[in-house]
């Protein structure tokens, strides 16, 4: 069953790259550094310190940002292009050791995975950005880093428990994929708005 952990930790790491990139690699590599565990594949590389610590620092920049309406928005939208490809890469790095009709799949599920997940937290936060307090910022923020964390955790120590999160999640993102798609474009219309000196609210809502 090797092939299930390693395929396991692939996509719940995709996963979760989706949510938070510079959590996701941060983890792992502390992980295998700290001799937790032997990472598969090309991600044994993410044990360097450069590594871990460009990933953390940027972690650390990502915390902050992620706290403040607007600006979690706009830093969303950045990491639409940088969050999606870089989990179907995480897949890949993860399973490219296996024959390449598990690889090949493995980096596009990985993909898919990490954009579901990635839309699912945008529209979430476009919501949150529409209430009147920040509190909802906050509260989603943190729950944003613990979930990462418990899923990196799950992706390298429980395989069967991560692919059951992760087939759940599916079902919910189903369901609310039509909700992802109008936030996609309320976010990306409403950034536009706010460089440009509108209110982002009133764009949002239309």
């Amino acid at each position: 069953m090797e092939w299930f952990s390693t395929l396991s930790l692939a996509l719940g790491s995709a996963w979760t790259s989706g949510i938070n990139l510079y959590a996701t690699v941060t983890i792992l590599g502390l992980l295998q550094k700290f001799g937790a565990t032997k990472l598969p594949g090309g991600l044994d590389a993410l044990d360097n310190w450069w590594i871990i610590g460009v990933a953390g620092g940027l972690y650390v920049i990502e915390f902050f940002a992620d706290k403040f309406p607007y600006v979690d928005s706009v830093w969303d939208v950045v990491h639409t292009f940088i969050r999606v490809p870089a989990g179907a890469v995480v897949a890949y790095a993860a399973t490219n050791q296996l024959d390449s009709s598990v690889y090949i799949p493995a980096a596009l599920i990985g993909g898919g995975l990490a954009l579901a997940s990635h839309g699912t937290k945008a529209a979430a936060r476009v919501g949150a950005n529409l209430s009147p307090e920040p509190i909802s910022n906050w509260a989603l923020s943190f729950f944003e880093d613990g979930l990462v964390i418990v899923g990196v955790i799950l992706a390298v120590f429980a395989p069967m428990a991560i692919a059951i999160v992760l087939f759940l999640f599916v079902l919910f993102f189903v369901w609310f994929l039509p909700k992802v798609f109008r936030s996609f474009r309320r976010m990306f219309r409403a950034v536009g708005a706010y460089f440009r000196g509108e209110g982002f609210n009133d764009v949002a809502v239309r």
